[in-house]
This record gives C-alpha cells, sequence and structure tokens, in this order.
C-alpha cells in the first residue's frame, strides 16, 4: 500500500519538482537575450509583443524628454515590478535587458527595451517575449500596455 502511495503521489510530486528546477535554473545567456531591436526580429509564437514607432505591435509615442531621463524612468518602472531585475545593459547605453518571473513557477520573460532620441525628444522601442512555451496568455501585451501607460 505504502509503495502505491508513494508511486501515486511521489512521482508527480518529484516530477513537479524538477520542472520547477528546470524553469527557474535554466541559464539566461546575455548574449542571446540582450539584442538590438533595430530589426523586427520575432519569435513567431503569440507570447511575444513588440513596442516600436510607427510599425510595432503597440505604436510608441514621443515623450517630451531626452533619451537618457526616459532609459532612467523604464529601468525604474521595470525594477519596481514584482520578481524583475536587470539582464544586461544599463540606463546610460539606452538599452537594457529585463528579466521578470512569474510568481508561482518562476517561468521567465525577457523585455529588452531601446530609447532613442525622436523629434522632440524620445521614443523607444521595447520586445517582451516569453523564454518557454507557445502562449503566455496575454502576459507579454498585458506588460508593454501597463508599462507604456505608467511612461505617461
Amino acid at each position: 500500500m505504502r509503495l502505491i502511495l508513494a508511486v501515486t503521489f511521489g512521482l508527480p510530486l518529484l516530477a513537479a519538482l524538477a520542472f520547477a528546477g528546470f524553469i527557474r535554473l535554466a541559464p539566461l545567456d546575455p548574449a542571446r537575450w540582450h539584442v538590438s531591436l533595430a530589426d523586427p526580429r520575432r519569435t513567431g509564437k503569440p507570447n511575444d509583443v513588440r513596442l516600436r514607432p510607427g510599425d510595432g505591435d503597440i505604436a510608441a509615442p514621443v515623450f517630451a524628454l531626452p533619451p537618457a531621463d526616459l532609459a532612467a524612468k523604464i529601468a525604474a518602472l521595470a525594477l519596481a515590478e514584482p520578481h524583475t531585475r536587470l539582464l544586461a545593459g544599463s540606463v546610460a547605453e539606452q538599452h537594457m535587458t529585463f528579466v521578470q518571473r512569474s510568481a508561482l513557477w518562476g517561468f521567465p520573460d525577457l523585455i529588452t527595451v531601446e530609447t532613442l532620441t525622436a523629434p522632440g525628444g524620445a521614443t523607444l522601442r521595447l520586445w517582451s517575449r516569453a523564454r518557454f512555451g507557445y502562449s503566455d496568455f496575454g502576459v507579454n501585451r498585458a506588460r508593454a500596455t501597463r508599462w507604456l501607460a505608467a511612461l505617461h
């Protein structure tokens, strides 16, 4: 009886723990994820969203401040959110990649942001995408929309 209980409950629990460990410990190589957003690359999956001046999934507005100040606002906004850290880049470079993990399983989403000079101030390019899976239930789009609204 104990063997049946151990197999019935123990193996699925062990599998879930192994899965959680893999998700949390899988490497995030900055060379792979901290990319230039000058070209409109995509993952080809519905779990990514692009915010770009003129041609993104979400149009990027112009902010009446210098690009370095916009980068500082974005960094502060991103790092104030739970489970978020800077993977690569800096405010000084005006190019940053953040990792934000889901609360329960720790699934990582990667958010790369670049700020640019625009007539009248600064604009940005942002690419928010999931590291694993195919669908994200709109999490990346919601994040991009939320960050954009908070910058206004």
